[in-house]
């Protein structure tokens, strides 16, 4: 049945005409009781929909494993597992967060991917303590969620914008600086700062800019991708792309379970990682209670928030056993749904069974892991400067006009920034120590969230005492 809201454009509006609601342009809702995050018809539009939300979210799965690969040094095969692992968790995520089973899961239009912040986490751990401690600690903080829940909304008030804001321009800083990585290898190695894979590296980026100056609507949303194309054509051209890795092997792969062995658990190792899921959580909040917003739904955030969180926490308790790094919500899908208008939540549950066919097509996914490192770096680059960028949005509505929060934040990110920009900087340390110092994240976390309390609860609650005390003995 078509939607009475629909009009021609230029012919004359009837007396009484119903207003065209501009949140519904391609027809999806209609006039009955249903809000149209619920309406569910017709499944060949909604599929399409979906389609478009995996093309556009592509990117960050692909460069969250190719960053994985090229840091711990996997062999292709493990990279391959771990795309296919990466794309099926994403969809079964995607699949929670938009249908929402049980409290699990806030029946809005979300898709969930792997990558920013805990995939540096991730690494890190992985690089002092092994890939078996890497995925113990993604299981341990998975299991955090769910204990530190309840008690969530009394910390948040820990974790202003002020804080949160900080913590991600480190996390963009680091993102930045491993992508680049990518396209130039690592000092002192053989190949370092190649001029091919440079050029590449700077093409790639290139091509995303002329598509996002060039394109309009949802073309540009999708400039990203199409860079890393022509990226990878670009590579094709110049004779750097083994096509003969991607052949070969059967039509179906099944991710494999516990890739890297056991894991092994440690508390030490993982507090990094639950530090940073408390920030996780709040940024939760925001992207729940904006993705609301964005498809005009009216949610209790008492109990919406925490089953966005539950889904969070129950994805990346599976994805551990996978291999993969704590799995999150993303919030670069809202921009879809603002473009398109397309505000059903049945489109991006149909976006995470696309992402699991993906997962399970053994052709597809080797084709992927072909892709060279350097077209990877820079279109990484790219994307997780966006982070950067949202950090400092978020920091510029911490008032930074009052001089406490300017030195808190100057304080959190010279600390932070130390071990990412001089690696090794903590070297003398004993490795215990050593793990929690150069993780520029948590290090600017925690400083900035004690200075906070610091000098925004403590130091004010002392003065209110003191000047009680004066006018008493005043009296």
């Amino acid at each position: 049945m078509s939607s009475p809201r629909q009009t021609l454009s230029g012919t004359e509006q009837p007396p009484t005409p119903e207003p065209t609601d501009p949140a519904d342009p391609v027809g999806l809702a209609d006039c009955s009781a249903v809000h149209p995050v619920d309406e569910s018809r017709p499944w060949g539009r909604i599929l399409l929909f979906g389609i478009q939300h995996v093309l556009v979210m592509a990117a960050t799965p692909i460069s969250a494993i190719f960053l994985m690969s090229a840091t711990l040094r996997l062999d292709a095969g493990l990279t391959v597992d771990l795309l296919s692992a990466a794309f099926v968790l994403s969809g079964v995520g995607s699949l929670v967060q938009s249908l929402g089973p049980w409290k699990f899961g806030p029946r809005l239009p979300f898709v969930m991917l792997p990558g920013g912040a805990p995939l540096i986490l991730f690494l890190a751990i992985a690089e002092q303590h092994g890939l078996p401690t890497a995925c113990g600690a993604v299981i341990l903080t998975a299991l955090f969620y769910f204990v530190v829940l309840p008690v969530f909304s009394r910390l948040l008030a820990f974790f202003p914008a002020l804080v949160i804001g900080t913590m991600i321009v480190i996390v963009g800083v680091n993102l930045v600086k491993v992508g680049a990585v990518l396209v130039t290898g690592r000092p002192g190695e053989a190949g370092f700062a190649d001029p091919t894979n440079l050029m590449l590296g700077m093409a790639t980026i290139g091509f995303t800019v002329v598509f996002y100056l060039l394109f309009t609507g949802i073309l540009r949303q999708l400039a990203v991708m199409l860079g890393l194309l022509a990226g990878t054509a670009l590579a094709a051209v110049l004779g750097h792309i083994d096509a003969g890795a991607a052949s070969g092997g059967g039509l179906i792969s099944l991710p494999h379970l516990l890739p890297f062995g056991s894991p092994q658990f440690s508390l030490l190792a993982a507090l990094p990682l639950m530090l940073y899921s408390l920030a996780s959580m709040a940024e939760a909040t925001g992207q729940t209670v904006i993705n609301a917003e964005a498809v005009g739904k009216t949610i209790d955030r008492r109990t919406a928030v925490p089953k966005t969180i539950r889904g969070d926490a129950l994805t990346s308790l599976f994805g551990g056993f996978f291999g993969l790094p704590l799995m999150v919500t993303s919030g670069e899908n809202i921009g879809i749904v603002r473009v398109t208008g397309v505000r059903s939540r049945y489109v991006t549950a149909a976006a995470g069974v696309v992402l699991i066919a993906i997962g399970f097509l053994a052709p597809v996914t080797r084709a992927i892991s072909v892709i060279p490192a350097a077209v990877i770096g820079g279109t990484a680059m790219v994307v997780f400067a966006v982070i950067t960028v949202l950090g400092v949005q978020m920091l510029g509505r911490s008032d930074l006009d009052q001089h406490t929060n300017t030195f808190i934040c100057a304080v959190a990110l010279a600390l932070g920034l130390l071990p990412i920009l001089i690696p090794g900087v903590y070297a003398g340390f004993s490795p215990n120590l050593r793990i929690l110092l150069e993780s520029g994240v948590a290090v600017g976390a925690c400083v900035a969230a004690v200075l906070n309390i610091l000098f925004h609860h403590v130091r004010p609650g002392i003065a209110a005492r003191l000047a009680t005390s004066r006018t008493e003995s005043d009296r």
